[in-house]
C-alpha cells in the first residue's frame, strides 16, 4: 500500500500539517491538494524540514471537479484523508451556504472522484458537533446523532450520512469517520502550529492574541452552564495525538474495516475558566477575560469517550493540557506573527532536539 500515495485534502493547514508530518515520519508518501484560503504553504516546507521527506503539493480547491480530476490523473492513490473544509462555528450561522457550499458539495464531488479512479479507501475528518447536545456525558459512538446546533456541525453530519450510504451501496468502500474534539496545542519543536486568519474563532488562539496585546480581554460566552464554574467545558485534544489517530485509522484502511466512526478526544473535560488558568500558568502571565452572553448552538459540556479508538486502532492520546498550552505558546513564541514572519533563530534548536513528533 505504501509504494502508492495517499493524498490529503486540507493538507496544509492546522491539523493536516501536523498529520501529514506524522505520516511522512512514519513512511507514507503524500500529496497535498489545499486551496490555501486559511493555510500556508510555509507549513509544509517546515514538515518537510522536519521530516526529511519532500511532500508534492497540489493547489486546487475539492468544490472544483476539474482539480480533484487532475490530481487524481498524476497520482496514484490508494487513500484520502479528508480535512479541507471552513469550520468556523459562529460564521457558519452567518453564510450557512458557503458552508454547505464547500463542505458538503466538496466531499461529494471528492467522492465521485475517488469512484471515478477506483480509490475507495477514505479517512473522513468529522467534528463531535456531529451529536449535537449529548445526551450521556461522555458520549460514545453509540450516541444518538443530533440534532446538531450549527449550520458547521450539520455539513460535518451530512457528509457522514453520505459515506454512510456509499458504503452500503458498494461494499468495496472502507472509511474511518473520525469524530475529534478540541485540538490545541502545537507541534514540540515550535515549528508548526496554528495560523488562524483574522479574529480566532476557537478558545486558545484567542487566549494567545490576547497574550499577545492583539486583542483586549478572552470573551467567556456565557458562565451560567450547569458545570462547576458554570463556563462550558470541552475535551481538549493535543494536534498531534489527533495526527497520530489519522495515522492509525490510516493502518485500519489497509485492513478493510468498512465503514465505522471513532472518537479521537481524552475523556476529561476543561472549562473555559480552566483553560484561562493553564495558559496563565504556561506563559506566567495574567490573562483578562470579560463575561458576555452565550453564544446560540454552544452546548454545555462535550467530553469524548474513546474507548473504541483505543480498542480498535491501538490509539491513545498521551499529552497533557500543560503540554498543550507549552507546546502552544513556544511556537507564539518563536513565530510571533505565525507563519506571516520569521521563524526566530532559537527554533532551529528546538527542532533538532524534536525530531519525531
Amino acid at each position: 500500500m505504501r509504494q502508492k500515495y495517499v493524498l490529503v485534502t486540507g493538507g496544509a493547514g492546522y491539523i493536516g500539517s501536523h498529520t501529514v508530518l506524522e505520516l511522512l515520519q512514519t513512511g507514507y508518501k503524500i500529496v497535498v491538494m489545499d486551496n490555501l484560503s486559511n493555510s500556508n504553504l510555509e507549513a509544509l516546507r517546515r514538515v518537510e524540514i522536519l521530516a526529511g521527506r519532500p511532500v508534492h503539493f497540489f493547489k486546487g480547491d475539492i468544490t472544483s471537479t476539474a482539480d480533484l480530476e487532475r490530481v487524481f490523473s498524476q497520482y496514484a492513490f490508494w487513500a484520502v484523508i479528508h480535512f479541507a473544509a471552513i469550520k468556523a462555528v459562529g460564521e457558519s450561522a452567518q453564510i450557512p451556504l458557503d458552508y454547505y457550499h464547500n463542505n458538503v458539495t466538496g466531499s461529494l464531488n471528492l467522492m465521485r472522484v475517488m469512484n471515478q479512479f477506483k480509490v475507495k479507501n477514505l479517512v473522513f475528518s468529522s467534528s463531535a458537533t456531529v451529536y449535537g447536545e449529548p445526551e450521556i456525558v461522555p458520549v460514545n459512538e453509540t450516541a444518538r446523532l443530533g440534532p446538531v446546533t450549527n449550520p458547521y456541525g450539520r455539513t460535518k453530519l451530512f457528509v457522514e450520512e453520505m459515506v454512510r450510504d456509499l458504503c452500503k451501496s458498494d461494499p468495496e468502500w472502507n472509511v474511518c469517520l473520525l469524530r475529534f474534539f478540541n485540538p490545541v496545542g502545537a507541534h514540540v519543536s515550535g515549528m508548526i502550529g496554528e495560523h488562524p486568519q483574522g479574529i480566532p474563532n476557537n478558545l486558545l488562539p484567542y487566549v494567545i492574541q490576547v497574550l499577545q496585546g492583539r486583542l483586549p480581554h478572552v470573551c467567556i460566552y456565557g458562565d451560567d452552564y450547569d458545570t462547576p464554574d458554570g463556563t462550558g467545558v470541552r475535551d481538549y485534544i493535543h494536534v498531534s495525538d489527533l495526527a497520530t489517530g489519522h495515522v492509525a485509522a490510516l493502518r485500519k484502511l489497509e485492513k478493510r474495516p468498512g465503514c465505522v466512526a471513532y472518537n479521537l478526544g481524552t475523556g476529561t473535560g476543561y472549562s473555559v475558566k480552566q483553560i484561562v488558568n493553564a495558559m496563565e500558568k504556561a506563559t506566567k502571565k495574567k490573562i483578562p477575560y470579560k463575561v458576555v452572553d452565550r453564544r446560540p448552538g454552544d452546548v454545555a459540556t462535550c467530553t469524548a469517550d474513546a474507548s473504541l479508538a483505543n480498542r480498535e486502532l491501538g490509539w491513545s492520546p498521551i499529552r497533557s493540557m500543560d503540554e498543550m498550552c507549552q507546546d502552544m505558546w513556544r511556537w507564539t513564541h518563536l513565530n510571533p506573527q505565525g507563519y506571516d514572519g520569521p521563524l526566530k533563530a532559537t527554533a532551529a534548536a528546538v527542532a533538532g532536539d524534536h525530531k519525531s513528533s
